[in-house]
């Protein structure tokens, strides 16, 4: 398969400035790293086609010669071009690939602890109006024996033997010359004799942490609280991670949250809502007076506005929605059996007084005419 050109592999044209080729090459090795993209099966063949690419073009020489004669003059150095870009590729990206990979030419850095989830139930109350809790969390943390270190009390690390404290040791391949993590210090550039006892030469032990966790009122399901520098201990020195506290709200017997709104099912009498009335309602301030007007039905919806939730993001107030019910009668006298006999009798016929069931029975007449007809 012919090679492409050098050139278009970088995406610059024959006029670029050594500047601006270093630019170029480094946002293409970023974006196809094979660390980068490990799901990426040709990411390692397009790596190493850029940094063949630079490894010639990087040098006034062979960009003189290959301008010239094309891939044919710089053919047999273009391996050790690749290879001259891989030992350079450190000094283009200093300290951000190691810190994404946790290396660099002169053995391992610091490696910043891993962060943890942990989930907190709590009743719509405590969401509402914030609380303060314990929790116990499992956790590496740091080796108070060794202080992170992972070498016995007295001794200290030495520098690996193989590598001189590089991490790195390079092999030579016919025309390449590659690198590799140091197979005895791991890439860590130190190696430890007599490792502490208590962590094993890890720095770290695991351990359960009380943490006292404050949740912010107004709080709703699946909001994450950050505890920051309270997560897992980071290796050689690093940074902590942090704690994420996953909030789960659990069902309350009397409102449903939807947002920063609250909704309820309000149960009336019949008279109630035939004649209109006045009902004490619970809401997050306490009980409140709400009007039910005349001839209210059943999944009619009432707002009280400003009684929800105070959001915890905006400060601003949801409302309390009240969806109305009304409740049929049970456990009836047969005196008040009798009346509601004599209501139904003084009501039948008049569709005014129910004129959903009355245009509910009309259609339902014209579709079992409409559905005689067609069988017919």
């Amino acid at each position: 398969m012919a090679k492409r050109d050098y050139y278009e592999v970088l995406g610059v044209d024959r006029q670029v400035s050594e500047a601006d080729l270093k630019k170029a090459y480094r946002r293409l090795a970023m974006k196809h790293h094979p660390d980068r993209n490990k799901d990426d099966s040709d990411a390692d063949g397009k790596f190493r086609e850029i940094q063949e690419a630079y490894g010639v073009l990087s040098d006034p020489q062979k960009r003189s010669l290959y301008d010239r004669f094309g891939h044919d003059a710089v053919g047999a150095s273009s391996a050790s071009g690749a290879a001259g870009a891989a030992s350079g590729f450190e000094d283009v990206f200093g300290d951000m690939f190691g810190d994404l990979f946790g290396r660099t030419s002169r053995g391992r850095t610091e490696s910043r602890g891993t962060d943890l989830a942990y989930r907190i139930d709590l009743d719509l109350e405590e969401a509402v109006f914030g609380v303060t809790r314990e929790i116990d969390v499992d956790m590496a943390t740091l080796c108070s024996t060794c202080d992170g270190s992972g070498c016995a009390p007295g001794t200290q690390p030495e520098t690996c033997p193989s590598c001189q404290g590089r991490g790195e040791v390079v092999v030579q391949q016919g025309f390449f010359t590659l690198r590799q993590t140091c197979p005895k210090c791991r890439g860590e550039g130190r190696v430890i004799r007599v490792p502490c006892h208590d962590c094993h030469g890890a720095g770290r032990v695991q351990k359960t942490r009380t943490l006292r966790v404050k949740i912010p009122p107004g709080v709703d399901q699946g909001d994450r609280v950050r505890l920051a520098g309270e997560g897992e201990a980071g290796m050689r020195g690093g940074a902590p991670g942090d704690l994420y506290v996953e909030v789960r709200v659990r069902p309350h017997r009397l409102f449903r949250r939807k947002g920063d709104d609250l909704h309820c099912d309000v149960p009336i009498s019949f008279a109630t809502a035939a004649l209109g009335g006045t009902l004490e309602v619970p809401t997050l301030d306490g009980h409140v007076k709400l009007k039910i007007p005349p001839e209210t039905q059943t999944g009619v919806s009432l707002r009280l506005r400003g009684k929800g939730v105070r959001s915890v993001r905006s400060r601003a107030e949801g409302d309390m929605i009240c969806t109305m019910v009304v409740e049929t009668p049970v456990s009836l006298s047969a005196e008040q059996r009798s009346l509601l006999e004599e209501l139904e009798e003084s009501l039948t016929g008049n569709e005014v007084h129910s004129p959903r069931a009355d245009s509910w029975l009309k259609r339902g007449r014209h579709f079992v005419d409409n559905l005689k007809s067609w069988l017919h």
